[in-house]
């Protein structure tokens, strides 16, 4: 194998193309959203959903969930 790194797999996306990430112009989601349906708010990478935190007894800002419920609902 040489010196060749090895690209693991830590969060199960083995079916993720590192080698041809998305297209800028698709709707991928990524960062922080407020879901409604659900009222958590959630984080994605690469449009996969990686964490979620209830929106009732969140530790983080309040004005900083204020305006994610207002710019980043989904």
């Amino acid at each position: 194998m040489g010196n060749m790194p090895e690209q693991l797999d830590l969060f199960g996306g083995a079916e993720i193309d590192v080698a041809s990430p998305p297209d800028p112009a698709g709707e991928v989601l990524n960062g922080m959203y407020y879901e409604k349906a659900t009222d958590k708010f959630v984080s994605f990478v690469l449009g996969r959903r990686c964490y979620e935190e209830p929106a009732k007894g969140c530790p983080h800002d309040q004005e900083w969930q204020e305006r994610l419920k207002r710019e980043r609902a989904i």
